[in-house]
């Protein structure tokens, strides 16, 4: 084998290396972010009592009566007011629910494969805590941002989100939730009541203003 011969076949030795070392990286890439997937998030902890939720009831049978003597009201609830009373109310997979429908998902088949819910109410953001069943297994997904209305409907602003312990891309999240809220089978979900002008977070807590 003369010298011309090993110099031809050094670059294709050097390319088979480099796609090998590129095939493998890229394999050990997937298994970690499938871990990292599957891995579930410990839930954030939030103190809820059947106290809490017979505040929030209160509140909430208050602003009523006041809507309904034609009056304007606001509605503030507080972190553990807030998830006493989804404890209270919330149906759930996990309390005996049925589990996710077959066909194209909306919100309601999300909301059926939901098996637990918490909310963190951070000054003006809202970090919401869920862990769904997804083909038999249990992933958490962790999403934050900002909450509000506009023309009628409830607005949901992004900021960060993880599924498992894997990070959402920024730009994969922000087209997420736009599909999910702006989509015809869910958009009249996000729709508000007549009587309910805006809903925010404010001080760690959120806020429904009423006509």
């Amino acid at each position: 084998m003369n010298e011309n011969t090993l110099t031809a076949q050094s670059p294709k030795a050097a390319w088979r290396t480099a796609f090998r070392i590129v095939r493998w990286t890229t394999y050990a890439a997937a298994i970690v972010s499938f871990l990292l997937i599957v891995h579930k998030k410990p839930p954030p902890l939030i103190e809820t009592n059947p106290q809490a939720a017979a505040r929030a009831e209160q509140k909430i049978q208050q602003t009523d009566q006041a809507v309904a003597a034609g009056q304007s009201a606001t509605l503030r609830m507080d972190e553990m007011e807030l998830n006493s009373y989804f404890a209270a109310h919330l149906n759930l997979a996990g309390n005996g629910g049925a589990g996710a429908p077959a066909g194209k998902p909306d919100v309601e088949s999300v909301r059926s494969s939901v098996r637990d819910v918490k909310i963190e109410l951070l000054s003006d953001r809202v970090r919401a805590y869920v862990v769904f069943d997804m083909l038999g297994k249990d992933l958490s997904l962790q999403i934050e941002g900002k909450l509000h209305a506009a023309c009628g409907y409830i607005l949901f602003e992004p900021v960060a989100g993880e599924i498992g312990s894997f990070p959402i891309p920024r730009s994969a999240l922000d087209s997420a939730v736009r599909r999910m809220m702006e989509s015809p089978e869910n958009r009249e979900k996000f729709r508000l009541p007549d009587e309910v002008s805006d809903i925010r977070i404010e001080n760690g807590e959120v806020v429904l203003s009423y006509r």
